[in-house]
């Protein structure tokens, strides 16, 4: 069984007299529709918060436990910052250079800013700030965990509102992934407006229409 993410990466900076150390993480890059949604986390340095020890990636956690956990990181944070790129920007860019925007975004959303960056896997050649890419950062450092759990939380309630607008596709419950139940929807409804019409089946579909 995987250790459960560490301050390991985050110790060794604080030493170093970096206090104001970010975790950044996306989601969303694989959906069929919705926006690449990206979170970056600055923690207090040495913190040691009680719901830390329940802090995991994102994936491994209930959506209760996710909301309880946002609740939690959002009062006790120095600072959380959001970045948002929506379908159609995905569509012009591609979702690599999509998610590295949103993450960036998400840097400059931040009240506080950082001495240093963790990210989740990217780099970031257009942020001049110091940062470090961790291939599996969400399970490993506990700033970035932090930040996939505000990503995801944030993002799952945009699909929760999509639903109402777009309804059929399952958005409440799919997230707009490429469930079953969402690509049988997309065959017989076609794509709706926040639909990535870069993404194969959805460009699939409209090559049939």
């Amino acid at each position: 069984m995987r250790e459960p993410p560490s301050f390991i990466y985050e110790e060794d900076l604080w030493a170093q007299g970096a206090d104001l150390v970010a975790g950044v993480d996306e989601v969303g890059r694989g959906p069929l529709a919705g926006p690449v949604v990206a979170a970056a986390v600055l923690l207090p340095p040495l913190c040691h918060f009680p719901w830390l020890a329940r802090v995991r990636d994102s994936k491994a956690l209930s959506p209760a436990r996710r909301e309880e956990l946002a609740d939690c990181i959002r009062e006790d944070a120095v600072a959380i910052g959001l970045g948002f790129i929506p379908h159609d920007l995905i569509d012009a860019s591609g979702i690599l250079e999509a998610t590295r925007r949103a993450m960036l975004a998400a840097l400059s959303d931040l009240a506080e800013a950082p001495e240093f960056v963790l990210i989740d896997a990217l780099s970031l050649p257009r942020c001049s700030l110091p940062q470090r890419p961790i291939i599996h950062g969400d399970g490993l450092s506990l700033s970035i965990a932090c930040a996939s759990i505000v990503a995801k939380v944030a993002r799952d309630h945009l699909m929760r509102e999509a639903d109402g607008r777009f309804s059929g596709y399952g958005f409440d419950r799919n997230k707009g992934y490429a469930t079953r139940e969402h690509l049988n929807a997309l065959t017989r409804l076609g794509p709706c407006p926040i639909h990535r019409r870069s993404f194969a089946p959805v460009r699939a579909c409209l090559e049939c229409v």
